[in-house]
């Protein structure tokens, strides 16, 4: 009776099982991979734009911090536009058109996308903080006269020159206002710091009065009371002309509400003192300005086609397994029956395909062939061992009953024939054994050196009154000086039963000759008769037990069936082989081929035991 298989054990569900866990971690992967690519590469093209739009914000400011108006900014903005690819407008806050690089009568982006003001470029848009503060570029008042160019020119160079005898590597940079100032400067020399290049110019030095007097005025009656020497003063280092204001000898604790205020004034005065010399406000409009973060969502109808496509991929996926499965697990389950029939049935199983599974189901059919043909051995093999048992057991039986009873006297004659009976079950007794032996691997041999001609001569001197009875001539050939390393008992053994089959199946008048030779490393010894011979169709059966020419079982024409397995297994045990070829009519050839000796000389001594 066939045991139930487990449902999560079955071959077919763990490949079912298999294979829908690859398709959704293949879908899964898949999905993941192209979200992820195609957020990178949407975040990577808005970089680019912002960079662009942040480029074109920068373009304009520059435009409008060295302009007073915005007249000729059109060539800039077409110029832009060509650069990026995208539609660049200007406005002012009233959506007034100044300058656009689209046709005329094309409507503007909802929103623009930053606003144009040199003096405030702190404002924050959806593209991003700007630079704060006043726009360096916005020079204004500060601007030097080339005379005074010309001197700070060569004052930059003389304190260069001072800077490199100290070691220190500078190089003069000119502010958009021109005046110079040495950069990569981090500390200066005491002897190079004479002050003369940081002393404002008469051009700088008015402009700072003028904003003094402009911070002034911004201080109403109920602000802090600052002495009459409240003075403006500017780091002019500092390419940006960051404000630095100094109060004479009052201390204003930094970030207190005094220094705030005092900071709000200075920025409205700047602010207002610059105003003249910089373009109005306006506003930029960017093609496709109205664009948000970046964020890959699908839509609930693409979201519904991707779990479509999906389920689509695992109900095929699904499908494919279940046909493979099937046609997989078919041939097994056949292959399954057939092995839980009853043994005596030898049931075989159809082959359907080429592949694995078919090679399994040929071989599962050979075993069973084999093992058909053993059962039909072993149970001729009974049989034979059981009638060459029982004919000399019954000769044995017969005449002592008939003695016992008196009906025969004990006759020499008579104790010859039970003796003779009962060698007869000594040699099948004694067959039976060697080839258990060989069978169960405890076939034992003691190796020594034996020299082929005398293994023949002893051969032949043991059957030479058998073949004097039987008018047979036994004639022994040898080729040079054969050596062997074999067992001298048990190659007499085998050589024995050669002869003796020889003698039995050749008529009077023929011949059975003995010979050896060497061939290569080998030692081939050969038995060959002009007896009846065997036909071809028996030849592939003549080493098998029990197994006979003569189906009749005669002791005249045959033995009991079990020398030339004795023979076969014999070589076996040696490490050779025995072959056997014939005619019908012209006789037989069995060669035994057996390692000889290296050189074809005996070793020191007799080969250990195995």
């Amino acid at each position: 009776m066939s045991r139930r298989i487990p449902l999560r054990k079955r071959l077919s569900v763990r490949l079912l099982v298999a294979s829908v866990l690859i398709a959704v971690c293949s879908v899964a992967a898949t999905a993941w991979l192209a979200v992820e690519t195609t957020t990178r590469a949407l975040r990577a093209e808005q970089g680019q734009v912002l960079t662009e739009d942040m480029d074109v914000l920068a373009r304009l400011s520059g435009y409008a911090a060295t302009h007073p108006t915005w007249r000729g900014v059109d060539e800039l903005v077409r110029s832009l536009s060509r650069k990026t690819g995208r539609r660049i407008a200007l406005t002012t806050t009233d959506r007034t058109t100044i300058a656009d690089s689209a046709p005329a009568g094309t409507s503007l982006p909802p929103r623009a996308a930053a606003t144009v003001d040199p003096l405030r470029t702190d404002t924050y848009t959806e593209r991003g903080a700007q630079r704060s503060g006043v726009d360096p570029r916005v020079v204004g008042p500060y601007l030097l006269t080339a005379k005074e160019r010309a001197r700070l020119g060569k004052l930059a160079l003389v304190r260069q020159k001072c800077f490199a005898r100290f070691g220190i590597e500078t190089s003069i940079v000119e502010t958009p206002s021109g005046r110079p100032v040495l950069s990569d400067a981090d500390e200066v020399p005491i002897d190079c710091a004479d002050g003369r290049l940081n002393t404002p110019t008469p051009s700088e030095e008015k402009a700072l009065v003028d904003l003094t007097e402009r911070a002034r005025g911004c201080l109403g009656p109920d602000d802090v009371k600052f002495p009459e020497a409240l003075f403006v003063h500017f780091d002019f280092t500092d390419r940006s002309l960051g404000g630095r204001y100094e109060l004479g000898k009052i201390d204003v604790p930094p970030g207190s509400e005094t220094a705030r205020t005092l900071q709000n004034c200075v920025d409205g005065a700047r602010r207002a003192q610059l105003d003249p010399y910089v373009a109005p406000t306006a506003e930029l409009f960017l093609g496709g300005g109205d664009r948000t973060a970046v964020r890959f969502d699908m839509s609930p109808a693409n979201k519904a086609k991707v779990v479509g496509v999906a389920g689509l991929v695992l109900a095929v996926t699904v499908a494919v397994t279940a046909v493979v499965a099937t046609r997989l697990v078919r041939p097994l389950r056949a292959l399954t029956a057939a092995a839980q029939q009853p043994p005596q049935l030898h049931v075989r199983v159809p082959v359907t395909t080429r592949d694995e599974t078919g090679i399994l189901a040929a071989a599962f059919n050979d075993l069973t062939e084999r093992r058909e043909r053993l059962e039909a051995q072993r149970r001729a093999m009974v049989s034979d061992i059981a009638h060459e048992l029982r004919s000399p057991l019954t000769n044995i039986r017969g005449w002592l009953e008939v003695t016992m009873d008196g009906v025969v006297a004990p006759a020499p004659e008579l104790l010859a024939s039970l003796h003779e009976e009962a060698l007869v079950l000594q040699r099948i007794i004694d067959d039976l054994q060697d080839l258990a032996a060989a069978d169960a691997g405890t076939l034992r041999l003691q190796r020594e050196p034996v020299r082929a001609d005398e293994l023949l001569g002893q051969v032949a001197a043991a059957h030479r009154v058998a073949a004097d009875t039987a008018g047979v001539t036994l004639s022994i050939g040898t080729d040079g000086e054969p050596w062997l390393d074999a067992d001298p008992v048990r190659m007499r053994q085998a050589l024995g039963n050669l002869v003796s089959n020889a003698l039995r199946h050749t008529p009077a008048g023929g011949t059975v000759a003995l010979a050896a030779r060497c061939e290569g490393d080998d030692v081939v010894l050969e038995v060959s008769d002009t007896g009846s011979g065997i036909a071809s169709e028996d030849l592939p059966q003549v080493f098998d037990r029990f197994w006979r020419a003569e189906k009749s079982r005669s002791r005249r024409t045959g033995g009991s069936g079990l020398g030339l397995p004795i023979v076969r297994h014999l070589m076996a045990a040696h490490g050779g082989t025995v072959e056997a070829a014939s005619e019908p009519g012209a006789g037989s050839v069995f060669t035994l081929r057996v390692p000889g000796l290296m050189g074809g000389t005996p070793g020191p001594g007799p080969a250990p035991l195995q």
